[in-house]
C-alpha cells in the first residue's frame, strides 16, 4: 500500500493511538508525545499539527496507563498562600474570610486564566489550594509530597511566606509568582514594578501635577516596595521629595481610607497614583464625593491594567502588568521543570506599558 493509500484513522471500533496522531500529523510518535506530554521545546507548526490531528483521530490519552508509567497526574496545584483575618488563623472563618478576598480580587482570575489556558491545551488541570495559615501551609505541602499534583504554582500574599521555602526544602517541583521575599532557590515570574512606577510618575509630571501623593501597596511585600521606591525616586529626581504617602493593602476599601486621610492632610494635592487598580478606584470614589473632578482637579493614576481599572468612572489610566502571560510563563517553567528536574533555577521579567485612560 502507498503512502497516499495508507489510511490515517484507527480501525473501526478501535481507540485512537499515537500511531494514529503521528501518521495523520505526518510526523513520528514521540514528537506525538512530546507534544501531549506539554513539552516546550517543540516547533509550534509542529504542535499545531498535532493538536489538529488529535482533534481529527479524537485520540484520548489513557490517564490511569500514562501515569502508571509516568507517575504524572496531569494536574498542578495553583495555591494562593497568605494569612487569614488573624495571623495564621486556624478555623473556618479565616479561612472562609481569606477566601472571599481572593476571588474578590480581580488579580487572582487574571492569574487562573493564564493558567487554564495553558494547561488546557496539554490536556492538563490545576487544582486550586488555599493556604492561608501554617496548618494549610503544611496541607499543601503534605498533598504534594503525597503525589497528588505534579508540582505547585504559588502566588504569595505573605510579607515573609514560608511556603516558597518549605517546598523546596521538601524537594518538590514548583514556580512563584513574584520574587520570594525570604530566600529560596525557586523559579519565579515577575514585573519591573519600579520601572512600571516610574512611568506613573513621569505621566503625572507631564500632564502637570505638582502636588502629587501616593497609596502605595503593602511595603513588606516586594511588588508594594518597588512600586512606592520606583515612584517616590522618579519624582525626587524631578525634585519633588518628600512625596506624602498613605499605605494601602491592595483592596478598594483601603484605596478609599488612605485617600481619605491624604485628602485631609493635604487638600490642595492634584495627583495621585495609587500602586493597584482598586485602591485607585476607592481613591477616585473619595474625591468625587468631596467634590474633586478626576482628572480635572486630580489626576489619577492606577496599577496593573485589572478589570476594576476600565469599569471604574472615569475608567483609569494605569500600568499594564500582563497578569495572564505572565501566569501562562510561570505555568510553562513548572512543566520545564517537571521535564527537566535538574534544570537551573530560571527567573523570567516582563516589562511594563503606560495605558492611558480618562482619570490621567
Amino acid at each position: 500500500m502507498t503512502d497516499a493509500l495508507r489510511p490515517t484513522g484507527p480501525s473501526p471500533g478501535a481507540s485512537p493511538t499515537l500511531e494514529d496522531v503521528a501518521r495523520a500529523a505526518g510526523v513520528s510518535r514521540a514528537t506525538v508525545s512530546r507534544v501531549v506530554n506539554g513539552v516546550r521545546n517543540v516547533d509550534p507548526a509542529i504542535q499545531e499539527a498535532v493538536r489538529r490531528a488529535v482533534s481529527v483521530t479524537g485520540y484520548t490519552p489513557n490517564r490511569a496507563a500514562r501515569s502508571l508509567v509516568t507517575r504524572r497526574t496531569d494536574s498542578v496545584a495553583l495555591v494562593v498562600s497568605g494569612t487569614g483575618v488573624e495571623p495564621d488563623g486556624e478555623g473556618p472563618a479565616e479561612a472562609g474570610a481569606f477566601t472571599a478576598q481572593v476571588l474578590a480580587d480581580p488579580f487572582f482570575g487574571r492569574v487562573m486564566t493564564g493558567v487554564v489556558n495553558y494547561l488546557r491545551p496539554r490536556g492538563m488541570h490545576p487544582v486550586l489550594m488555599f493556604a492561608e495559615s501554617s496548618r494549610a501551609r503544611e496541607e499543601v505541602v503534605a498533598y504534594l509530597r503525597q503525589g497528588s499534583a505534579d508540582g505547585a504554582l504559588i502566588v504569595s500574599t505573605h510579607a515573609r511566606d514560608p511556603l516558597p521555602g518549605m517546598v523546596v526544602e521538601a524537594g518538590l517541583p514548583a514556580v512563584l509568582y513574584a520574587r520570594p521575599t525570604l530566600p529560596a532557590r525557586i523559579s519565579y515570574v515577575d514585573l519591573a514594578h519600579r520601572d512600571g512606577a516610574r512611568l506613573a510618575a513621569e505621566h503625572l509630571l507631564e500632564r502637570g501635577c505638582r502636588r502629587i501623593v501616593t497609596i502605595c501597596g503593602p511595603l513588606g511585600i516586594p511588588a508594594g516596595q518597588d512600586r512606592f521606591e520606583g515612584f517616590t525616586s522618579t519624582l525626587s529626581r524631578h525634585g519633588h521629595h518628600d512625596v506624602p504617602v498613605a499605605e494601602g493593602q491592595f483592596t478598594q476599601e483601603s484605596g478609599e481610607a488612605a485617600m481619605t486621610r491624604l485628602l485631609a492632610e493635604h487638600p490642595d494635592l492634584d495627583g495621585v497614583f495609587a500602586s493597584n487598580d482598586l485602591m485607585a478606584t476607592g481613591a477616585c470614589h473619595v474625591l468625587r464625593e468631596h467634590g474633586r473632578r478626576v482628572p480635572d482637579d486630580v489626576a489619577v493614576v492606577g496599577f496593573d491594567d485589572s478589570s476594576a481599572a476600565s469599569t471604574c468612572r472615569p475608567p483609569l489610566t494605569t500600568v499594564r502588568q500582563p497578569v495572564e502571560q505572565m501566569a501562562a510563563e510561570m505555568t510553562g517553567l513548572l512543566l520545564d521543570r517537571l521535564s527537566a528536574p535538574d534544570g537551573p533555577v530560571t527567573s523570567v521579567v516582563f516589562e511594563p506599558v503606560l495605558v492611558v485612560r480618562d482619570s490621567a
